[in-house]
């Protein structure tokens, strides 16, 4: 039972989950004889948090994360369910890696794990992967992406968008024309010109994306756009969804809160793909979130051994972690500012992210009869972020010593509390 919690951020009621589903919302509930009762007075309820962009790194790079570490972590940042990308190793462009990550996700029991297949043979961008035999595998994988590398190839595009419509599949694509990136440190502009390192134009991100939604406008199919971060990207997506394409497009929390002014300290930690923009366009993707333009939140998770981060800029890998700070950096940016409501919040990392993955088990509202994926949220502690503390086996977040608001009290994985309080629960 979890008594007094807000759903939704609206009136208090109690939440009462039996075997695995929610059995009763309403106020004065009575708990049956042994019930497990949590406090919720005062705390958010909402449907566990789907993430359609998770780097697991297994198999290949359990230096950096292993499924078990990333599901837990996940687990505290009130995550009940990640889309696994497939650039590991080996790469998961085949029915045998995707089930082998799906069996692992089963076995860690923090989340559920949804692999996300390769478009291409070992993302070298030259042949299609094996999109039907994973889309027909036990890990029934729907969404493909060469994520950390763009399908450039236009013909090679066309032809994905075409074969995933026949089990309504949907190409994510990591948007970034590899010409105009070559050598890339950052963002293109004042900033990166003062510094001297080599720039990553917005428009190799704009240019992409229109491209596809053409495409995908001319296959009929559906396209999803990975943290798209300028705002040109944001208008293209706004004009695509006005002419009735079927595209949609997620953000990440740092692209909300960081711009690249943050690369004139040289700490590696800031380094990602695609790059920390302008202030211009922070602004850009935090209206288009508000107003629907974009469609989901995605953590972009990129764990990374310490020795891959602690080295001279132009030598450092590109990415950061995100699962255990999401949800706080969306109430900080987003639902503080008063851009978002705590409904809009569930849509936005729960609700969508499950219908653009077709995970019809994840997702789904707060209603008797639904599973009993939920979050428990406390927005009123304020804590300072501590890499040192997160579940995940990397320490590469950029938001060390930032004061954010929120605390996960309760993650429930069918039923089943994974975190209580901020920790993982043991089983």
């Amino acid at each position: 039972m979890i008594r007094g919690g807000r759903p939704y951020g609206e009136d208090a009621q109690d939440v009462l989950l039996v075997a695995g589903r929610i059995a009763a919302i309403g106020t004065d509930l009575d708990a049956p004889e042994g019930t497990d009762v949590i406090d919720a007075d005062g705390c958010i309820v909402l449907p566990g948090l789907v993430d359609l962009h998770t780097h697991l790194r297994e198999p290949g790079g359990e230096e950096a994360e292993t499924v078990e570490s990333g599901t837990r972590a996940a687990a505290r940042g009130g995550f009940t369910a990640v889309h696994a990308m497939a650039n590991t190793t080996p790469v998961a462009d085949t029915a045998g890696v995707v089930e082998q990550v799906a069996r692992r996700g089963d076995s860690a029991g923090w989340c559920s794990v949804r692999p996300v297949g390769a478009v291409t043979v070992g993302l070298a961008g030259e042949r299609l992967a094996e999109l039907d035999a994973m889309a027909n595998s036990r890990a029934k994988v729907r969404v493909f992406s060469d994520d950390g590398k763009c399908v450039h190839d236009p013909v090679l595009m066309r032809r994905a968008l075409e074969y995933v419509k026949s089990f309504d599949g949907v190409i994510a694509q990591h948007a970034q024309d590899p010409r105009l990136t070559e050598g890339a440190q950052m963002h293109e502009g004042v900033v990166s010109a003062e510094l001297g390192l080599a720039g990553w134009p917005a428009v190799a991100e704009e240019s992409i994306i229109a491209r596809d939604v053409l495409l995908a406008q001319h296959v009929g199919s559906r396209l999803h756009v990975c943290h798209l971060s300028t705002a040109g990207s944001v208008d293209i997506i706004r004009w695509a969804k006005q002419r009735g394409i079927e595209v949609t497009a997620e953000v990440t929390p740092h692209h909300l809160l960081l711009t690249d002014e943050n690369v004139r300290q040289f700490d590696a930690v800031f380094k990602v793909n695609p790059p920390l923009r302008t202030a211009e366009d922070v602004q850009a993707v935090r209206d288009g979130l508000a107003d629907g333009t974009i469609d989901i939140v995605a953590t972009d998770h990129a764990p990374h051994p310490r020795d891959a981060k602690d080295r001279e800029w132009d030598q450092a890998a590109m990415g950061m972690t995100g699962l255990e700070t999401a949800l706080a950096l969306v109430q900080l940016t987003m639902v503080d500012e008063g851009r978002l409501s705590w409904r809009d919040v569930a849509r936005v990392m729960s609700e969508k992210p499950a219908q653009i993955g077709r995970d019809e088990d994840q997702g789904q509202a707060l209603a008797p009869g639904s599973p009993a994926h939920v979050l428990v949220w406390d927005p009123r502690p304020v804590r300072i972020a501590d890499p040192d503390q997160h579940a995940s086996l990397s320490r590469n977040s950029p938001f060390a010593g930032l004061e954010l608001p929120g605390l996960n009290r309760l993650t429930v994985l069918a039923g089943r509390p994974t975190v209580r309080d901020g920790e993982v629960v043991e089983r």
